[in-house]
Parts: structure tokens; C-alpha cells; sequence
């Protein structure tokens, strides 16, 4: 049955309406703000998957360039290949607020498929993919515990701004993304400039409170137009075999959850799942429900730990960070390094600078946009004792790496005090807590190690939570395991003066404005110390680039010039960027920005460019090569390019007959500049120095 329904939502109207497109799918909507359109399918396998264990749910997002009325710019003209890098944020954007909220033993393959069809570039796509996504599962017949909806939030003129548009976002000091249930807040995503914990906080719960009437849609849609949900069984637990399970592995399960080193736990985990199998199934009949059930009591053993012995699994109080150690100039030839090591997670960081050209250029749908600084995160499998392929950058790749990027991109310098391009990239050594953390941290010191002068330090710190009925425990700086089963991951960037960036997942319904305000008090105090420990390794950035890093440095000269510069078709351009080993550009203000790897060079290719580009200065010597004699004077080439006229009468005291009885075609003469007239010819004496 078609419907179109309409709500206000921040002073804007959003549409939504199903059953008109898409109808085979099994729940489908088209949601719209202004002229951006985004339609949003959820089609789910009719066979439920118990036996996987898990929930295949996956989410797609596409952006047509059609939306924008353009044509791709590749050579096959469509969109194809891997998605970019926003289309993979927006993936995970909508996934992490919707995985939680799945019926209890629902295990069938579910995929959402949101496309952009009409994009106003002004209102982001991105937030009616994530609520459209909520409205299709709502009105299908997937057991969704929903609906949830999201909104952006800017700070503007010292007020939240809801869903601001782009050139609205340009003035925000926030661009911050949150999605919510009708009772708490389910996932954060975003970037702050260097705000406060409060600020934060307030701006988080402006969202919830100004989306609320886009869940108060849904569920009237749902009642309209809604299927009736599919009835999904919790998987049965086998309480006679669960209790045997803990009766055998009680003694070895002390020793796991006492075991602080990550790799030798595992160990004795293994060991004690090989034992109690051993002793419940010699067969091996029911060995996969065996190693289920023990891993239940593993979860429940652990979080009893730290929520009724207030003990974690290495020892740390709760709000204690664990040992860190760092040092930079690591690596010898590149332009910055360091490493970084908290705990068991370790990463080699290298901070790469070059010129204006080495900037990535992206095409997205609002045009092709240049983006100086880079940040790029790898996780190969050893860093977990793992042998797998390689592939290319995974999703959970692009995440962590956008998410230390925007942490760190409020540090920056700007373009006009530093004209360099800036890569980071981040090769984690070993991985047990936050690996985008140490990103940061090591992010940060690498970029001053290479000499990008940062206005302040910047660190990273991970907070989980361990939530059983009215007990709450935030915990700092997680493990691995306590990321694993525990119910939040909360990563929060920023300086001693405040938040850079922040991501909220969790694993429960929600959190609420209480346990967010702690976790984030308790995460300034971590900040701060890791900040500490930092500044042992190196304070501040350093006084001038590094030595193996371009030098650069630019010269104006006349926009007349230019041509001279550059050449027939590049010709000059092109040898003098060979010859003295370095990047030249030009702009058409006259502004030449030179960018040489050797900084001996340096000095020789600036003059080289002041001598091309230099223009005659009234009452000037210079050292000029007679060019051309004629009857009336000599022209005299006085700078490269340029030549001015030596009247006859102007060449000695005495009255001169010939202008060859004084100076010849190739003589070297000083001479003065004695006026540039209103059309750039030049008059010369050489009278005026004898």
C-alpha cells in the first residue's frame, strides 16, 4: 500500500514514502530532504541460520553521480570497483547503530542497500541512508527491535545547528553524527574543534531529543504498513550440559581469567576448551556446542571479575592506562616516525610530506575535491598472530583511519603557514585495545618528529563498559577481551583542552546521558596522561622540516612572468624542475612555490627563478652582455630576457664617433638604470658609473 508521510524534523521537512518503488523487496522507502533522495531496501533470506552463530547482515550505500547530474570520470564511465572511502563510512555508519538490535537468535542472511538517487549537495545523503535504513527494517517483516534514528548536529555561532547543510557545516566547529532508540543513545560518529567534554555531551543529547518525532514516524508506518515480524526462538541453552561445563572448567577458568598476557591466555584457554571437550564428548559428537557453552561461562566469569571484584583482567584499576613507551626519528630516512607502544598494541607510525601535487584528489558528489592531509591505517595479520592473505584496505580499515584523521586534522596548520601535503600512515605491530588510538598518539608525534608544526599534541584513548542490571562499570583504556565482552567501545581524540573526535559503538540498547558523561570525565583524565607520557618521547614540533623531507619555500613575481617560468609547452619548467631535483608550480597570481628534496639545491634554483623573473629597478647597476650594436647605441641584456638601450651619447664622458670604439657584440658592461618607461623599454648609461 503506498504512503507518503512528512515530519519536521530542525526547522526541515523530510519525506518518506513506500510501496510505490521496489516493491519485491521486503521493506523498501524513499526518504528526501530538499532535492537530495535516497532509497533504502532490506530483503532478508527466508531461511534462518542458527548454526552460524552469527548474524550475515550486510550494508551497502551507493552514490550515482547521475544524482548530480554528472558522468563518472573513469575510463568505463559507471561507477565500479571498490566503493570510496565515504560510501564505506557510510556502510559502517548504519550498520553499528542497527546490528544490536536484532531479535535475539535471528540468524538469516539480511542485506540493506541504500543508493543515492538525487543529490542537492547542500543536505548529506548520508542521514537519510542511516534513518531509511531504520523505516525499511521497521516495515518488513525482519525481526528488527527498532526503529532508531539519527541526525547530524553542527556548532554554530555558539548554537547546535541540526542536519546543517554543507556550507553550513563549513562555519560548524562540530560535524557529528548520531543515532539513538526512543530511550538512548546507540552510536556516535564525528569530529569537534577542540571542544569540551560538556559541549560534547550537550550536542549528543540535542540530537536525541530533536530526532525523536522521526522514530515517533516509524512506528505509526509500522502500524500502516508494517508486515508482521517473523517469530525467531532464542537458541535453547542446554542448562544440564552448561552446568556440567562449569563444573569441569571452573578451576581452568581461574587460571584463564588470571592470566594477564593476551597470547598466554589464549593458550590456556585452549588447553582448558581441549580438556573439558575431552572429558563431555571423547566422540566429538557435540564438541561445537561444548566450545559454545564454555564460552558463555568464559563471558560470564569475566564480567563477574570486574563488576563484582572491581579486579580486570590484567590487574588495572578501572580508570588506569596501561604502560606506554615511545620514541621518534624510529625509522632513519623518513621524513618523521615513531613508535608507539601502550600495553600489548604497537604501532610504527611515518609521516610523509609533499608538495601541493601530492595532495589526493577525489571525486564525490559534490565535484572533485583535493585533500592535503592523509591518513592511512594497515592491520596485517601477524600484528595478532594471525597468517591470513592480504588484501586491500578492509572496512574496519577506512574506519580506523578516517576516525584518526579527523582527530588529528584539528591540529593542523594551515595550508598558507604550511603549504605541504601530509601522509600518515599507521603499521600496527601488535594488537590487543584500541590500534586507532595508538594511530593517533603516534600520528601526532610523527608529524611534529617531521616538522609540521602542530598547535598541540594530540592523544587517543579507548573506554568500554560492563553494564549487569543497576551495576555500571566504565573501564579505560580496554583490552581486546574487554572490547569482546563488554558493551561499549568509546573512543575519544583530543588535547589537554578538549575533544578532537569521538566514535560510540555499543553492544546493548543503549547508553544514557549519565554513563556518557562518565565515560567521557573518565576518559579526559586518560587523555591527558597519555599526553604525558608523549611529551617523554618529544614535547613539541620541531623548529624546521626534517632533513630527508622537501624544502620549500616560493617567490612572487610579476604575472607577466609567468610564460618565462613556465616555457613553450613546459619546456623550461620541466628542465629546471629535472635539473635541481624539485616541484614547481605556479599559480596565476604569480605565486612559485618550489619544493626541492635537496636542500643544497635550494638556494641555486631560488636564484635561478629571481634572475628569470627579476624586472629592471630604476637607478640599479647591473652586469649586463651587449647584445646588439647599432648606429644610435648597444642593447645590453640585463637580466635574462631583458635588454635595454646604451645611448651613444650615454656610453663615456667624452663624445663617442662609433659605438664599436667603445663596446663590442659580447662584452660584459656595468651599467645604470635610467628609466622604464610606461611600455617596459628600458634606458642605460654607462656614462653614469665612470
Amino acid at each position: 500500500m503506498f504512503k507518503r508521510v512528512e515530519v519536521e524534523v530542525g526547522g526541515k521537512t523530510i519525506s518518506l514514502e513506500t510501496g510505490k518503488v521496489a516493491k519485491q523487496a521486503d521493506g523498501s522507502v524513499i526518504m528526501q530532504l530538499g532535492g537530495t533522495v535516497v532509497l533504502v531496501t532490506a530483503v532478508a533470506g527466508k531461511q534462518n541460520k542458527p548454526e552460524l552463530g552469527f548474524l550475515p547482515l550486510t550494508i551497502e550505500y551507493q552514490e550515482r553521480m547521475a544524482a548530480v547530474g554528472r558522468i563518472p570520470g573513469n575510463y568505463f564511465r559507471r561507477e565500479i570497483g571498490r566503493p570510496s572511502d565515504q560510501e564505506v563510512l557510510t556502510c559502517r555508519i548504519i550498520d553499528r547503530p542497527l546490528r544490536p538490535l536484532f531479535a535475539d537468535g535471528y540468524y538469516s542472511e539480511t542485506q540493506i542497500i541504500a543508493t543515492v538517487l538525487s543529490a542537492d549537495q547542500e543536505n548529506d545523503p548520508d542521514i537519510l541512508a542511516l534513518n531509511g535504513a531504520s523505516c525499511a527494517l521497521s516495515i518488513s517483516d525482519i525481526p528488527f527491535k527498532g526503529p532508531i534514528a539519527g541526525g547530524r548536529v553542527g556548532y554554530i555561532d555558539g548554537e547546535f545547528v541540526l542536519n546543517p547543510t554543507k556550507e553550513e557545516l563549513e562555519n560548524s566547529r562540530m560535524d557529528m553524527i548520531v543515532a539513538c532508540t526512543s530511550e538512548a543513545v546507540t552510536m556516535v560518529e564525528g569530529e569537534v574543534d577542540t571542544m569540551s567534554e560538556e559541549e560534547v555531551l550537550n550536542a549528543i543529547f540535542f540530537v536525541f531529543d530533536e530526532v525523536q518525532p522521526l522514530i515517533d514516524m516509524q512506528i505509526d508506518l509500522q502500524g500502516s504498513n508494517g508486515k508482521e515480524k517473523r517469530v525467531v526462538e532464542p537458541i535453547p541453552v542446554n542448562e544440564e550440559l552448561l552446568a556440567k561445563v562449569q563444573e569441569i572448567a571452573a578451576e581452568g577458568m581461574k587460571e584463564v581469567i588470571a592470566t594477564a598476557d593476551k597470547l598466554e591466555r589464549g593458550d590456556v584457554y585452549d588447553k582448558l576448551k581441549k580438556s573439558v571437550i575431552a572429558g563431555l564428548d571423547p566422540e566429538g559428537e557435540n564438541s561445537k556446542e561444548i566450545g559454545n557453552l564454555l564460552s558463555v561461562y568464559k563471558k560470564k566469569t569475566m564480567r563477574a571479575k570486574i563488576v563484582d571484584e572491581a579486579v580486570r583482567l590484567d590487574g588495572r584499576s578501572f580508570d588506569q592506562v596501561r604502560p606506554i613507551s615511545s620514541e621518534v626519528t624510529y625509522l632513519p630516512k623518513t621524513h618523521g616516525s615513531a613508535l608507539f607502544t601502550r600495553g600489548e598494541t604497537q604501532s610504527i607510525v611515518t609521516a610523509t610530506l609533499g608538495s601541493q601535487r601530492d595532495s589526493q584528489r577525489v571525486e564525490t558528489l559534490q565535484g572533485e575535491e583535493n585533500r592535503r592531509f592523509m591518513v592511512h591505517y594497515n592491520f596485517p595479520p601477524f600484528c595478532v598472530g594471525e597468517a591470513r592473505f592480504l588484501r586491500g584496505p578492509s572496512r574496519r580499515d577506512v574506519g580506523h583511519g578516517t576516525l584518526a584523521l579527523r582527530g588529528l586534522s584539528a591540529v593542523l596548520p594551515s595550508e598558507e603557514d604550511f603549504p605541504y601535503s601530509i601522509r600518515v600512515v599507521s603499521d600496527i605491530m601488535e594488537s590487543n585495545g584500541s590500534s586507532s588510538m595508538a594511530t593517533v598518539c603516534g600520528g601526532s608525534m610523527a608529524m611534529m618528529d617531521a616538522g609540521v608544526p602542530l598547535k598541540t599534541p594530540v592523544s587517543g584513548i579507548a573506554m568500554g563498559l560492563i553494564k549487569e542490571g543497576d551495576k555500571v562499570v566504565i573501564l579505560s583504556d580496554i583490552l581486546g577481551d574487554e572490547d569482546h565482552l563488554g558493551d561499549m567501545d568509546f573512543k575519544i581524540v583530543g588535547t589537554a583542552d578538549g575533544i578532537t573526535a569521538l566514535q560510540m559503538d555499543i553492544k546493548i540498547d543503549g547508553v544514557d546521558r549519565d554513563i556518557m558523561g562518565r565515560a567521557l570525565a573518565q576518559a579526559k583524565d586518560g587523555r591527558i596522561h597519555i599526553l604525558g607520557e608523549m611529551a617523554k618521547g618529544i614535547e613539541s614540533s620541531r623548529t624546521d622540516v626534517a632533513e630527508h623531507a622537501p624544502k620549500y619555500f616560493s617567490h612572487k613575481i610579476n604575472i607577466d612572468k609567468i610564460r618565462d617560468i613556465i616555457g613553450p609547452g613546459g619546456k623550461v619548467i620541466k628542465e629546471m624542475s629535472a635539473f635541481y631535483d624539485a616541484t614547481i608550480e605556479v599559480d596565476d597570481s604569480g605565486l612559485v612555490k618550489m619544493f626541492t628534496k635537496d636542500g643544497s639545491k635550494a638556494e641555486a634554483l631560488l636564484n635561478k627563478i629571481q634572475e628569470m623573473t627579476a624586472t629592471a629597478e630604476v637607478g640599479k647597476v647591473y652586469k649586463g652582455i651587449v647584445k646588439t650594436i647599432k648606429d644610435f647605441g648597444a642593447f645590453v641584456e640585463i637580466l635574462p630576457g631583458t635588454d635595454g638601450l646604451v645611448h651613444i651619447s650615454e656610453l663615456a664622458n667624452e663624445r663617442v664617433g662609433k659605438v664599436t670604439d667603445v663596446v663590442k657584440e659580447g662584452d660584459e658592461i656595468e651599467v645604470k638604470v635610467l628609466e622604464v618607461d610606461s611600455r617596459g623599454r628600458i634606458r642605460l648609461s654607462r656614462k653614469a658609473l665612470l
